[in-house]
C-alpha cells in the first residue's frame, strides 16, 4: 500500500542483496519481466513494479487520481 492505494510488484532474490529495482513503460507491466527477473534474481534482489493503474496495482478513478510517471 503507498498512500492508501494498492501497488503491486513482483520481487525474487535474497533481500540482503544489492537490490534492481526493474521499472517499466505505461501500459505495459511487471509481467514484461517475467523471465528476466529469474536470470537476475540468484545474483541480485530483483524489484519490478506495477505502476498506479497498470497491472495489479489499483485503478483509481482518473476523476479522483491525477495519473503521473
Amino acid at each position: 500500500m503507498v498512500n492508501g492505494k494498492k501497488i503491486f510488484y513482483r520481487e525474487a532474490g535474497a533481500q540482503h542483496k544489492q537490490t534492481i529495482v526493474l521499472l517499466h513503460g505505461y501500459p505495459s507491466s511487471s509481467h514484461s519481466y517475467r523471465e528476466f527477473i529469474p536470470l537476475l534474481s540468484g545474483r541480485y534482489h530483483v524489484i519490478a513494479p506495477d505502476y498506479l493503474g497498470s497491472g495489479y496495482s489499483a485503478r483509481p478513478n482518473p476523476k479522483t487520481q491525477k495519473y503521473t510517471f
